[in-house]
């Protein structure tokens, strides 16, 4: 395994040992959760499914060149800002399509942590879990979200669509396997999804009625956690294998794909389009390298440019589908850069403030909460702490932060219970 050269840290890349991990969490046990959500919304949940959307931004989106530009100051860098849909907000100019959409986005511009872990693995879990990773394991937002707002489907409640040579992780911890991530690495379709040439359909059919006739009896002998997960994981594969069409962006019409771009960001995009469009509970899609210690405005002009247009397209077509209002859309780092400009015009890791943006069910849009100062050296109005955020998420959707994972008599709080929901943030 290499490092990366600028932070030298060996988060960046997946080992073996985590993808030999993630084997090892399908053997683990699967929990019997319950559904938690507010009386007054249950009705609403089960009439119209709610469906997250989460950008995860990589390695730590700069503020700065992003949604709190501090132009013309001494931490500010080369960069301007400019007027977005909401007036009397400004982003940074290398968003200017994002800046058209401000109208149906929530700014958090005063997001913190203390005692973060210096590792972007780390910093990443904690703002996934909303609690330090020592506390850990804990599931990351996609498990808990396929788990509390699960609803019958074909398909996996959890997809993450991620850069090349991003491998699986034990993301679900003891929420189980059936809950885990399946990632699309490369946002490339699982393997092994077309069928042997020698194995017609029918064929095929019946090899799977005879192994659930086997599976059922068994079970009904010798049922264990290992057996019900490989059980899960068989069915889930099947399925996927009669859906394999479902990955495939050049099924969509020329003009969409060129909206969203031919990048591989874009297609990324437009993939998570048609996941949330058949029904899938939580799409992840990451986009990568913003650890810009070195380099970081050049790094944020490549960086941005191609993230810029495809997410604006992706809202715009869940908006107009009438799918915005039951879908959750939070733009997420693990936490941004210094204010002080390095010698080699990099930016290094700052936990102290950075920005989240928000957007969709349960989302007061068209505001910004928290502010800082001048120079963005320190949150001057309405600190966010990563765990009050980890219950507004949840809450946003329906399901009651305060309320518990039911795990075989233990009891596990969904949200650190010392946090709360943040109000403001919610409809």
């Amino acid at each position: 395994m290499t490092r990366d050269p600028a932070c030298q840290s060996t988060s960046h890349l997946v080992s073996r040992r985590s993808m030999l991990g993630n084997l090892v969490a399908g053997a683990t046990g699967v929990g019997a959760i319950g559904r938690l959500v507010h009386p007054s919304v249950a009705s609403e949940i089960e009439k119209k499914k709610k469906q997250v959307l989460i950008f995860l931004l990589n390695g730590g989106l700069s503020q700065f060149e992003s949604f709190d530009p501090k132009p013309n100051t001494d931490t500010g860098g080369p960069f301007r800002q400019i007027a977005t849909a909401v007036p009397g907000t400004y982003f940074s100019e290398l968003m200017p399509h994002t800046a058209t959409i401000a109208d149906k986005l929530a700014v958090v511009r005063s997001m913190y942590a203390e005692k973060v872990p210096g590792s972007h693995g780390g910093a990443r879990d904690f703002v996934e879990t909303g609690r330090p990773p020592q506390l850990g394991p804990n599931p990351l937002m996609g498990p808990v979200y396929s788990t509390v707002l699960e609803q019958p489907s074909e398909l996996p409640g959890n997809i993450h669509i991620a850069p090349s040579r991003w491998g699986p992780r034990q993301d679900a911890a003891f929420l189980g396997p059936r809950h885990a991530s399946l990632v699309l690495s490369g946002g490339r379709p699982p393997l092994n999804l077309e069928r042997p040439e020698s194995i017609n359909e029918d064929s095929d059919d019946a090899r799977y009625r005879l192994r659930r006739i086997a599976d059922l009896r068994f079970s009904q002998r010798r049922r264990t956690a290992h057996s019900e997960a490989y059980s899960a994981s068989y069915d889930r594969a099947s399925q996927l294998i009669r859906k394999r069409d479902l990955f495939d962006t050049t099924k969509e019409p020329e003009k969409d794909q060129q909206r969203y771009g031919t990048h591989d960001f874009g297609r990324h995009c437009l993939l998570a389009r048609r996941l949330l469009e058949t029904g899938v509970t939580c799409v992840k899609v990451t986009h990568n390298n913003y650890d810009s210690h070195m380099e970081n405005f050049n790094f944020h002009l490549e960086q941005l440019g191609e993230f810029d247009r495809p997410f604006t397209t992706l809202i715009q077509d869940l908006d107009t589908r009438g799918m915005l209002e039951n879908t959750l859309v939070m733009l997420i780092t693990e936490f941004g850069r210094t204010p002080a400009i390095q010698p080699d015009l990099g930016r290094d890791h700052w936990p102290p403030n950075w920005s989240v943006v928000l957007g969709g069910c349960g989302i007061q849009v068209g505001g910004v909460l928290g502010a800082t100062n001048a120079n963005g050296t320190e949150i001057t109005d309405r600190p966010v702490h990563v765990a009050e955020m980890f219950h507004t998420y949840l809450q946003a959707v329906g399901v009651d932060p305060t309320g518990v994972h039911e795990l075989g008599g233990t009891r596990m709080p969904l949200g650190a219970p010392e946090r709360s929901a943040v109000k403001e943030l919610l409809i």
